[in-house]
């Protein structure tokens, strides 16, 4: 192989390497921090009438969307933890179709619209969920009469 050739595998590696990053995707995405920090972690550590609150499996599992340990005694994450999972869940929202983003098809009841399986069972029944609207708040979409639009 030439070292043009090659310079050239080089850099496209490279550039695909940062352009799936979690920042890359969280920067694409335009999601705003501040807003998830305040509003959208606490519903991970939210009790929820006959369901584990997501930090029970999304801390200690090989999950798609994983969250930060919380210590004993500790109820929401620092700065640093929150950032991390920030980036980890902004992997969950796909910036060309947010409505179809698996943070939000993923826990979502598959008779309102979701996945058929979640092993932590269904978080939200219906898009009408108050925390279930906070997310789709946080990923940019709308419900709309019989679905979502952006």
């Amino acid at each position: 192989m030439s070292v043009r050739m090659a310079m050239f595998v080089a850099v496209s590696i490279a550039i695909g390497a940062v352009a799936a990053s979690p920042q890359a995707v969280g920067a694409a995405a335009a999601l705003d921090y501040e807003f998830f920090k305040t509003k959208v972690q606490p519903i991970f550590v939210k009790k929820r009438e006959n369901h584990a609150r997501c930090i029970q499996c999304h801390t200690e599992a090989n999950n798609f969307v994983h969250l930060e340990r919380l210590a004993p005694g500790q109820t929401m994450w620092n700065e640093e933890q929150s950032k991390k999972n920030y980036e980890w869940v902004s992997k969950a929202v796909s910036p060309a179709n947010r409505a179809q983003s698996r943070l939000l098809i993923h826990p979502l009841a598959p008779e309102a619209g979701g996945d058929l399986f979640h092993s932590g069972g269904r978080q939200f029944e219906s898009k009408n969920d108050p925390d279930y609207q906070v997310l789709m708040q946080w990923v940019g979409v709308t419900a709309n009469s019989g679905g979502f639009s952006k």
